[in-house]
């Protein structure tokens, strides 16, 4: 078995985005994901990269923009109002079709909020965030291993969509240390960086452009987006089943949240509950077939957020009407303990007379 070492989230990242071969790091100072870009300054020059504060999250972002043009992984992180500052840019980056990584460590909202952990984000990860017709394929991991194991393959996603690619944490996935095992990149088949801007003097100009003034040219390059987001639709939704096989209610959590409702089930079975989670691994695209197929036999699900609820929109949306469906939330920084789940368990259970 491979070593593993002890680590803490944003550094974990960090490293495995170093692994996956980023070498251009550009951001802003805000809390709680700080350490991120702090290992980065440290790591960028040992790796003969480089790492850059920007002036504001605003130029950060453009800097990322610049170097994913001349070809470099690039990557930049902040944390929830840091991340709607650079929103334009992302819109940006997605019209151009240029590959990114935007780590986004979730603090409490709206406004500035807390530097506590939350799940406010959710919408505007899920839905672009930006202005225009776009989307972004959006991970929650729900441990440090998963957090460095997905972090590498999002470079990847990004490379052979040609698409910004969002990580969403939040404050503690950040700041918790767990044993990880540091992998080494496997490196796949990408396809050619045939637009990249790196000089044109053995080769015709190019151009990569986000204005398009003829109007049938941009309804044109429109539906070329929703043709690939489509594509990403049938091959990159990712999820987690836990104590599903005999279920009668499931809680449906991601990220941090998952991981309280994890403990709630357990709890909750000793108790003779049949319990079970499923955790979206990708929040966009959403694991919506997968939650179809469970509700041809389970009919009662609890969405767990630490919000006053996102993520239900898109569990409501995949349900169809075809099963019950709850929602208990905790916002504005609170991390509720599995025995608080366990509880509303219990409750809605007895409500809905569910058979045990």
């Amino acid at each position: 078995m491979k070593d593993k070492v002890l680590m803490k989230g944003t550094d974990a990242l960090a490293e495995a985005a170093i692994q996956a071969g980023c070498r251009c790091y550009f951001g802003y100072p805000i809390t709680p994901q700080n350490e991120l870009p702090e290992y980065m300054a440290r790591r960028m020059a040992e790796v003969g990269g480089v790492f850059l504060q920007g002036e504001s999250e605003i130029a950060s972002i453009n800097m990322v923009l610049g170097a994913a043009a001349s070809g470099v992984r690039a990557m930049t992180s902040s944390s929830s109002p840091g991340i709607s500052l650079k929103q334009e840019g992302i819109s940006f980056l997605a019209a151009m079709e240029l590959p990114a990584l935007i780590v986004n460590i979730m603090r409490g909202g709206p406004g500035l909020g807390k530097i506590a952990p939350n799940q406010g984000d959710y919408y505007q990860a899920t839905r672009g965030g930006g202005h225009g017709d776009y989307r972004t394929p959006v991970f929650a991991p729900a441990s440090i291993q998963e957090l460095y194991d997905i972090t590498m393959y999002a470079f990847d996603v990004a490379d052979i969509y040609r698409t910004p690619v969002m990580i969403l944490g939040d404050g503690m996935m950040g700041q918790i240390v767990e044993p990880t095992i540091c992998r080494k990149r496997q490196k796949i088949d990408l396809p050619p960086k045939d637009y990249i801007l790196d000089g044109a003097r053995k080769r015709p100009s190019r151009i990569i452009r986000s204005l398009i003034l003829d109007t049938l040219e941009m309804e044109e390059h429109n539906w070329k987006l929703k043709r690939k987001y489509d594509l990403m639709r049938g091959k990159l939704p990712q999820h987690e089943e836990f104590m599903m096989a005999d279920a009668k209610l499931i809680i449906v959590a991601y990220g941090t949240a998952a991981r309280i409702a994890k403990g709630a089930v357990k709890r909750a079975r000793r108790e003779g509950l049949a319990v079970g989670l499923l955790r979206p691994i990708t929040l966009w695209p959403f694991p919506t077939q997968a939650i179809q197929e469970i509700a041809k036999k389970v009919k009662h699900f609890l969405v767990f957020e630490m919000s006053t609820g996102q993520m239900i929109d898109d569990v409501l949306l995949a349900l169809g009407g075809k099963a019950e469906c709850e929602f208990y939330g905790r916002p504005g920084g609170v991390v509720p303990t599995p025995m608080e789940i366990t509880r509303i368990v219990g409750r809605y259970w007895v409500q809905k007379e569910i058979l045990g």
